[in-house]
């Protein structure tokens, strides 16, 4: 990928394209986002945004400063960042944007994707084993009544490998036909590997001085069965456990978002929004910022980690997670997402997603921990979370 700097093109495409854009992706060259506002098609690398000791929020701005032109389309970056604070960025300016309204909005996207009697014959191993998991989190919900800390999120993965290479754009496809009015994904995310995955968490949006954000915590399983599916939704709006992690999450956003904003709003008690898979608990923050100044990235970086992805107090949760989980996270439950010259964009936390690299496929699924959590429970909400992306590539624990 070239590191010099040219001008970058963008283009328009006319309403009902969406599905266009999902069609074209390629892996390795194309950097596609989707979300319920817009659909984006980024192709070619203008610049990478480079890793060094300034803060990663100058630095895009810099770049972004460097290729704006008079009566031009603002540039853009798209890509991904990483759990860890050390680890390295996967952003870049494309050479070309294509735009399109939502995915939501276009009626083909309510074809289903052709049936693939070809899918890979995935080996599926589970890191950790399901009982080691369930150990960790019975660990960490005894320190957590003995004071320690008040929650963590504890992940394990799953690790698929084929004899064939995945085909990609039929999982993005598929995973954005399932859920299109949420958040949908394909980015690079380093030398031969591709961040891929359907979200159905906003961290942070910013447009024309508001911000949006809507944190998640607090999860049941959808059933099939539309009485049961109901009653675990009624369940989890009265369930004093999830209610208190939900209730963690949204006062640390608020915290982390109030020094940025002239008024922020925050509703007193959570809604429910639904994929195909989970029920989750929700919140939506709308804000007006105090300095025209402050970008997408700039809050989602106020705000990276938050508790439904890491934990609280933060330092000490993401010790714990380091000492529990037997992998790298790399980019899940960092942020994926697109921000303009002018400091517009949208800010996905990177779940419900995996990370593909020549045959193989690391799938990642986390639970948010606190002190009246079970093993069992956390173990059965991993395995539903799961269930997004197993769907997508046609494997199955």
């Amino acid at each position: 990928m070239s590191t010099s700097l040219h001008e970058p093109t963008t283009l328009s495409f006319s309403p009902g394209a969406a599905t266009s854009l999902l069609d074209a992706y390629r892996p390795t060259t194309d950097r596609f986002l989707a979300s319920p506002h817009r659909t984006l098609l980024g192709r070619g690398t203008t610049t990478e945004i480079p890793h060094d000791s300034r803060q990663l929020t100058d630095r895009v701005r810099e770049v972004l400063d460097a290729l704006r032109r008079p009566g031009a389309p603002a540039p853009v970056v798209m890509g991904s960042l990483p759990f860890a604070p050390d680890a390295p960025p996967a952003l870049a300016v494309p050479d070309m944007v294509h735009w399109a309204p939502p995915l939501r909005e276009d009626p083909l996207v309510a074809l289903p994707v052709p049936h693939d009697d070809d899918r890979p014959d995935w080996q599926v191993r589970e890191v950790p084993a399901p009982e080691q998991y369930g150990e960790a989190v019975a660990a960490a919900v005894a320190r957590m009544r003995g004071g320690e800390f008040d929650k963590v999120v504890l992940a394990r993965t799953l690790e698929l490998t084929s004899s064939r290479t995945p085909d990609l754009p039929a999982m993005l496809r598929r995973l954005a036909r399932r859920d299109p009015a949420g958040y949908t994904f394909a980015v690079p995310s380093g030398p031969g590997r591709t961040l891929i995955g359907a979200s159905p968490e906003l961290l942070v949006a910013r447009e024309a001085g508001r911000l949006t954000a809507n944190p998640l915590a607090g999860s049941a399983p959808r059933s099939s069965d539309l009485a049961e599916d109901v009653r675990r939704a009624v369940a989890l709006l009265e369930s004093e456990k999830d209610l208190h992690e939900h209730a963690v999450v949204v006062a640390a956003v608020r915290e982390a978002l109030a020094p940025f904003c002239n008024r922020l709003e925050v509703p007193e008690r959570p809604t429910l929004v639904r994929t195909a898979a989970m029920w989750h608990l929700s919140t939506t923050v709308t804000g007006e910022l105090a300095h025209p100044g402050t970008t997408a990235l700039d809050l989602a970086a106020a705000l990276h980690p938050t508790p439904a992805v890491c934990g609280t107090p933060t330092d000490v949760a993401r010790a714990v997670i380091a000492e529990s989980e037997p992998f790298d996270r790399g980019p899940y439950t960092g942020m994926v997402g697109w921000q303009d010259a002018d400091g517009d964009g949208e800010w996905v936390v990177t779940i419900r997603c995996a990370e593909a690299e020549g045959r193989s496929l690391r799938l990642f699924a986390g639970a948010g921990v606190v002190a009246a959590s079970s093993p069992e429970a956390e173990t059965a909400e991993t395995a539903a979370k799961f269930r997004t992306f197993l769907h997508a590539v046609g494997a199955s624990l």
